[in-house]
């Protein structure tokens, strides 16, 4: 452990500018890096078998990440509540940051391999509804989530911090476009159900009566909703009955929805 007086030494590099959404997107592939903030987060990080390059905590956490068990030549920065605040931009209530390096991503067919229910998201660009959805497939029993290549990074500091740390949890991977993704989960018995308003949808509870055993969830961004070519590849369009005027839920909403009526049961 070393403690650390000053916002500008090097050694906190990894930590600067947090909020600078634009700087992380551009340094986190770079530098292999994501953020993982909380000890609590950071636990479940090292569970999944993920390595901390280091952890940055004030004086106060320390014994919650002397009991995370962390490799010996881990460096654990201990700075005061003002100097965490100067460096990242704001409040650090969680205590603890860790500066992680990134896993190598999965391929598909083994993220899905023996799953029965997966759930897709494409292009959804906010990255609290990214966390709020993987939160909802590991609580309601989703096996994988597979995500498109302009969807939000489920490792940023946000989607992490809102999952509560079950990016961790769920396996997960990036998917090819369409249709090479619809390729990819027919060849491995998945049914595609697209989430959205069409005049052809089938309710969500018929839907889930007669559900294939296999299920891919299709989730598409707020507004926007699922492409053109996420539909086409779809085999069933399914919706949410609504009522009181409203035509929609929140994406992540509608996620927990449609997962629990989907759900083994």
């Amino acid at each position: 452990m070393e403690r650390i007086a000053s916002a500008d030494d090097p050694r906190l590099r990894d930590y600067r500018d947090l909020t600078d959404v634009a700087l992380r997107r551009v340094l986190e592939p770079q530098g292999g890096l994501y953020i993982a903030e909380s000890a609590k987060v950071i636990a479940r990080a090292v569970a999944a078998g993920h390595r901390p390059r280091s952890v940055l905590i004030q004086e106060k956490w320390v014994p919650d990440v002397e009991a995370l068990g962390l490799a010996p030549e881990t460096p654990v920065y201990i700075v005061d509540a003002d100097v965490a605040e100067h460096l990242t931009g704001y409040a650090v209530h969680r205590g603890a940051l860790a500066a992680m390096h990134r896993p190598e991503p999965a391929s598909v067919e083994s993220v899905i391999a023996g799953a029965r229910l997966v759930v897709v998201l494409e292009d959804i660009v906010d990255h609290t509804n990214v966390g709020a959805i993987f939160r909802a497939a590991a609580g309601l029993g989703a096996d994988a989530v597979l995500v498109s290549a302009r969807c939000a990074d489920p490792l940023y500091r946000r989607s992490v911090r809102v999952s509560m740390g079950t990016v961790f949890q769920v396996p997960w991977t990036r998917l090819p476009e369409w249709p090479e993704a619809r390729g990819i989960l027919h060849g491995a018995s998945f049914h595609l159900a697209a989430l959205a308003l069409a005049d052809d949808a089938v309710a969500l509870d018929v839907f889930a009566a007669t559900a294939p055993q296999r299920v891919a969830l299709m989730l598409g961004a707020e507004g926007d909703g699922l492409s053109r070519a996420a539909l086409a590849a779809a085999d069933t369009v399914v919706t949410i009955p609504m009522a009181g005027g409203v035509d929609s839920l929140n994406v992540a909403a509608a996620s927990s929805v449609a997962l629990w009526e989907l759900r083994a049961r």
